[in-house]
């Protein structure tokens, strides 16, 4: 197949393919196998949303007060004009519906016919219900969020059994300055819309989204950095991007971590961790940062960055201090600045990492355990391995992958095999 996120291959028959993919959903929820007819994109789908009833009805957790408020505070707010006018005929011809949710899968609007409205809220697609994978299983809003792509699903495809009457298509949305996902656009209706051009279309939408908001006022001289999951940082000011080296991307992050200045003695440490302070390498190594930023964005005694700053590695912290694991979960896509060995990172970088682990391991989340033991850091943690191990029911197709990562970790860290099962709460 040319376009892997496309649901049916060119002259498919839809119905054969219906039977195909409902008999390997099946097998899978039996077994906890898939067989080569599912696409890959679904069959991951699957074993992330595995830990769901397979009859569970997508829950609504915001509703009336509640959820106008939250919708007219959220930045796809503005751009909802935008989607009925380019979706507004599919939404009122009787047979699609035009969706619109959150970075959680949290729906913000469903529009179209009451015919098909009615039809839909028998399996709670509605405002303020969340179909997420977690709460909704395999679903094309749901899983463009998980994988941040659009993609097709296509009736059996749906993990749940009561939404696989439907099928449907979405496209991720995200902020132009900051690269942060917002949401996505979603339609959805009978098999019919399992072409290319719905795809296409949804695809389209989101991109014109994305320019209708970089083309939106801006808070001024707001720095987004990007430091999570890479040797060297991201700088986005202005509208430029600019890419640092990693000495300059080490200094930007300890700076972030300053807000009110670090003198030169300060970061020397911080970035060479001994009594060799370095200052002339170090004096140089600022002015080449303030060259990459300029001018006016880096202060000197102290030194300090100037403008307010947004930085991945605090929205995590700062959604963990509010108790959202999960969010924080989310905003992480892997160590800060790996590759660094400056002891002023280190220290922030093993702060995040510990903090993270910490929310994670003490929500005993299935859910959440599993995105963490699929992080770069929590890969190895035999901890996490073990409470994912407990935390899944005995049948759960993933439970024995958790046990055996579990058991090949406890071997490598060389544990005694009593230590082991007792920590496995066996």
């Amino acid at each position: 197949m040319a376009d892997p996120w496309l649901a049916l291959e060119f002259g498919a028959d839809p119905a054969e393919r219906i039977a195909q993919v409902g008999a390997a959903h099946e097998a899978f929820l039996t077994a906890g196998t898939t067989t080569g007819r599912v696409r890959d994109v679904v069959r991951r789908s699957w074993e992330r949303s595995a830990l769901l009833d397979p009859e569970a009805t997508a829950p609504v957790d915001l509703t009336d007060d509640a959820l106008a408020d939250y919708r007219a505070a959220h930045p796809l707010n503005r751009v909802l004009p935008l989607f009925r006018d380019l979706l507004g005929g599919i939404a009122l011809d009787g047979a699609h519906l035009m969706a619109v949710c959150d970075a959680d899968g949290r729906l913000l609007w469903v529009e179209g016919h009451p015919g098909v409205l009615r039809h839909a809220e028998r399996m709670n697609f509605v405002p303020g219900a969340r179909w997420d994978e977690a709460h909704a299983g395999t679903n094309a809003p749901g899983t463009a969020l998980a994988v941040d792509h659009s993609v097709q699903i296509f009736a059996t495809e749906h993990f749940v059994r009561p939404v696989q009457r439907w099928t449907c298509a979405a496209a991720p949305i995200h902020d132009p300055a900051t690269g942060r996902l917002l949401g996505a656009i979603d339609i959805t209706g009978g098999d019919h819309l399992a072409t290319p051009q719905s795809l296409a279309l949804v695809r389209a939408t989101a991109r014109a989204a994305e320019a209708f908001l970089a083309g939106a006022p801006t808070e001024p001289d707001v720095l987004h950095v990007a430091a999570l999951g890479r040797d060297e940082a991201e700088l986005r000011v202005a509208g430029r991007r600019i890419r640092l080296g990693r000495r300059h991307s080490e200094l930007l992050v300890l700076l972030l971590d300053h807000p009110e200045g670090r003198t030169g003695e300060q970061l020397g440490l911080d970035l060479y961790g001994d009594d060799r302070l370095h200052p002339v390498t170090l004096r140089a190594e600022l002015s080449r940062l303030r060259r990459a930023l300029g001018d006016e964005l880096l202060d000197s005694r102290p030194y300090r960055l100037r403008p307010a700053v947004r930085a991945d590695f605090r929205t995590v912290t700062e959604l963990l201090e509010g108790g959202d694991a999960a969010g924080a979960l989310r905003a992480y896509p892997g160590p800060l600045l790996p590759g660094s060995d400056a002891p002023g990172v280190t220290r922030l970088r093993r702060l995040v990492d510990g903090q993270l682990r910490a929310a994670v391991l003490a929500a005993a989340d299935p859910a959440l355990l599993t995105a963490w033991t699929a992080t770069p850091t929590g890969a190895d943690d035999l901890a996490a391995w073990q409470a994912l191990a407990r935390a899944l029911p005995p049948g759960a197709p993933r439970r024995p992958l958790a046990l055996a990562r579990a058991r090949q970790l406890a071997e490598e860290y060389d544990l005694p095999r009593a230590t082991f099962l007792q920590r496995r709460g066996s």
